[in-house]
């Protein structure tokens, strides 16, 4: 597992979005094109997980649950699936950290690509990827 540690000035929003974008860009470039699903997010108050084939995706009562606990200083843990490969990850306000089931290297990759991402002034992600993560 590969933690770091993220700009206080962010929202958590953005965080999360940078962190979940990054996550998911670095795996499809080991991996491929696997299409990304989300198979748990755990909160403080609430596991959710996807209803029969339906995607689990960030909708507005479970982004405001994450948020919450981000900014309360609670952790917030995903399942996401990209093909063979499975990661775990944690965030929280102050911190992301990853662990992948297949490419151990790709966790370095992460938060290597998430470092740099917190120096600049605005963290980027590519704005497709949105309806990918939240229902539109």
């Amino acid at each position: 597992m590969e933690k770091i540690f993220l700009r206080e000035d962010l929202s958590p929003k953005d965080k999360l979005l940078t962190c979940l974008f990054w996550a998911t860009r670095k795996t499809i470039r080991e991996v491929g094109c696997a299409p990304l699903r989300i198979n748990e997010i755990k909160t403080s108050t609430k596991i959710y997980k996807p209803h029969g084939k339906k995607l689990l995706k960030l909708s507005p009562p479970i982004l405001e649950n994450i948020i919450d606990d981000m900014r309360n200083g609670r952790t917030v843990s995903f399942e996401l699936f990209m093909g063979e490969e499975s990661l775990k990850v944690y965030i929280d306000d102050r911190s992301f950290a990853v662990a992948s089931k297949s490419t151990e290297d790709l966790e370095k990759e992460i938060t290597d690509k998430i470092g740099e991402e917190m120096k600049r002034k605005k963290p980027d992600f590519c704005q497709t990827f949105m309806p990918k993560i939240m229902p539109q």
